[in-house]
């Protein structure tokens, strides 16, 4: 890309990664797949990531995925960017194989920021709340490659009992041709006829349920609507996440760690210290009983600002994890060893699966972009 368009473009992208950032709209949340997907091209095609490598790569990287499987036919998966294919998962592990790039487990980046081992780059792959697709896709594709990973378990959802609101929420919209919700008072009546007025509807139920005061809320709200549309939420987490029975099998697997992601999957700064510390050492016990070895990791749920701060960055070290991740974009620099609980990690997200993008991500020039060129951001 050269010549005036391609320059203003490129010269505005930090303005264009901001923007997406932060999301304070459903203008805003509809723009934001085009945004960064523009922004995430033009960075590709101008060449400016192999510019920024040196300078914002780090020495490594964290990924964050969740679902790992084949991908579904549906119009309507707002929750489309929380799964990627296994054909991505190989084009991204062949893509760190061919840089040279270690791929290792969540001890190892803990040793190599405490003893500053830093002569190869690394990464390291995490997944989310504990799956079954998991261990049957993604796996099977880690194998071919020797690659480690490690799996943040929810841990009631491995006893059959959790709440994913969020996948309930998108099983009512998809039934439903009109949703009427009462939110701050008033009823408001959603149409869901077609696929676009569905997302619009997810879109603001979604944020409306994350702003909610507690996990109660959320329960609240989602159960009745559950009721009112006949989807057996409790059946959902039956249907998709390990079971203790699972996990125990998965777990000898040499290539696989453990790592707790509380008991609820609850927004732990919404809860009171005793309760957000509750969360994290008692769904530490629960999984090191049934797996039968050591938990010395954790994933906050959500993870992002409003989930996960200086508090919870401070309990997660009071309770004796190794290392903590967030969902906040970034790679790993040196640094991050100060803040071992308050680590960043790249999303391996699944409205971008585009091969073309693997060295923009590796380079660190996107997330340098949507940080404002920081390196380190755990406030």
């Amino acid at each position: 890309m050269h010549g005036g368009p391609a320059n203003r473009f490129f010269s505005a992208l930090p303005l264009v990664f901001a923007l997406a950032s932060q999301g304070q709209s459903l203008l805003m949340k509809q723009l934001r797949k085009s945004v960064i997907r523009a922004g995430l091209e033009a960075l590709y095609f101008s060449g400016a990531h192999y510019v920024l490598r040196p300078i914002f790569a780090g020495v490594g990287a964290i990924f964050m995925l969740h679902h790992v499987r084949p991908p579904g036919d549906a119009e309507f998966q707002p929750n489309r960017h929380l799964e990627i294919t296994p054909k991505f998962l190989r084009a991204m592990l062949s893509h760190l194989r061919a840089q040279g790039i270690d791929i290792v487990t969540m001890d190892e980046v803990h040793r190599r920021l405490i003893e500053r081992s830093f002569s190869r780059r690394f990464a390291c792959f995490t997944l989310d709340d504990g799956y079954r697709d998991n261990r049957d896709f993604a796996l099977p594709v880690l194998r071919e490659f020797a690659a480690p990973f490690t799996v943040y378990v929810a841990s009631d959802f491995a006893e059959g009992t959790g709440r994913l609101w969020w996948i309930a929420l998108e099983m009512v919209i998809a039934k439903a041709s009109m949703l009427e919700v009462e939110i701050g008072g008033a009823a408001v009546r959603f149409d869901t006829e077609t696929p676009a007025a569905k997302q619009i509807a997810f879109d603001r139920l979604h944020d409306w349920l994350r702003g909610l005061p507690g996990e109660l809320d959320i329960e609240r709200e989602v159960s009745a609507l559950c009721a009112r549309h006949g989807v057996d939420q409790a059946a959902i987490c039956r249907d998709l996440c390990m079971s203790w029975d699972e996990l125990k099998p998965f777990a000898n697997d040499p290539l696989i760690a453990i790592g707790a992601h509380s008991i609820t999957h609850c927004n732990l700064a919404r809860q009171t210290a005793d309760h957000a510390s509750h969360e994290m050492t008692v769904s530490r016990e629960r999984i090191e009983g049934a797996v039968q070895r050591p938990v010395l990791h954790l994933a906050y749920p959500y993870g992002d600002k409003i989930a996960a701060g200086p508090r919870e960055f401070a309990m997660a070290r009071a309770a004796g994890f190794k290392t903590a991740v967030t969902t906040r974009p970034g790679m790993i620099f040196p640094e991050n060893a100060e803040h071992m609980t308050a680590l960043p990690r790249v999303s391996l997200n699944g409205n971008y699966q585009d091969a073309r993008i693997l060295p923009v991500l590796t380079s660190g020039a996107a997330t340098a972009m949507w940080n404002g060129f920081r390196r380190v951001d755990a406030a």
